[in-house]
């Protein structure tokens, strides 16, 4: 199979199509995307824009800072816990084996199953930039060092799906970098207020997730308009989380997938 027909097996057909049949599900994903948006609106328009004056925006309000954030808050949670869920769901449904016999080995399984959660987050944040931009957000794009910054934020999510899926493999259930990333993400990475009102000790555990960086960077480059000069500090940030995040994630599966063989637990739920 090439990457053409994986790329249409893992996006559409796996992807799209299961997502599009169940309507229930379709239409909670598309209110959960929106919901959070007016319910920020109307706290923010109140309350927010004293808190986001000492990010310095020349066109500073809260809505503006708060759309940036729920458009791109669900790349990471979203690819970590698509990986594990998965993989998860191959060893319920009893056909992980099936994935570890495919030429393609299931490391290739994780990178394609991914692509997904990386699509549907798409759509998700152009959604939410369209709402914004009816609630009177004014952009100020540099096509540039968005699609940079964006992509420096996917791989270095890559990577921590990857370790995700592997204590998927190791505990079952209960994994902790699930839940930490989508439990703990909009608290402490600058999704709806600055990360400089948080406490000292959450500043630093804050700086040490990828999504923070990403999303200071993104704020400059869609309502700033900076270019990849501008942004370089966030660029530089988001490239050492990839180098270390992916050979990271890398090593961490595949030993948590050589242990689960040799222990015999590889289909185990």
């Amino acid at each position: 199979m090439g990457v053409i027909d994986k790329l249409y097996a893992y996006i559409y057909l796996r992807g799209f199509k299961i997502w599009t049949s169940y309507k229930t599900q379709l239409i909670l994903n598309l209110l959960s995307w929106v919901l959070p948006v007016f319910t920020y609106y109307f706290v923010g328009t109140s309350l927010g824009n004293i808190v986001v004056s000492s990010m310095h925006f020349k066109g500073a309000s809260y809505v503006s800072f708060m759309v940036v954030g729920l458009a791109f808050q669900g790349y990471i949670s979203s690819v970590i816990t698509t990986l594990s869920g998965r993989l998860r769901n191959e060893q319920l449904y009893g056909t992980i084996e099936y994935y570890v016999m495919s030429s393609g080995g299931v490391l290739s399984f994780l990178i394609y199953s991914a692509l997904w959660g990386f699509t549907i987050n798409t759509v998700n944040a152009v959604v939410i930039l369209l709402i914004g931009y009816a609630l009177g957000v004014k952009y100020d794009v540099n096509i540039i060092s968005a699609i940079i910054l964006i992509f420096l934020l996917l791989t270095s999510s890559l990577g921590l799906g990857m370790i995700s899926a592997g204590f998927t493999m190791i505990v079952k259930q209960g994994n902790p970098i699930s839940f930490f990333f989508s439990t703990f993400t909009t608290l402490t990475t600058g999704v709806v207020f600055p990360v400089s009102v948080l406490p000292g000790f959450i500043k630093l555990v804050s700086y040490a997730i990828p999504l923070t960086w990403a999303l200071e960077g993104l704020r400059y480059a869609l309502l700033e308009g900076y270019s990849l000069s501008q942004v370089s500090e966030y660029v530089i940030a988001l490239s050492l989380f990839t180098s270390v995040l992916i050979p990271l994630g890398i090593a961490f599966y595949s030993y948590a997938f050589k242990r689960a063989r040799y222990r015999g637990t590889l289909s185990e739920y």
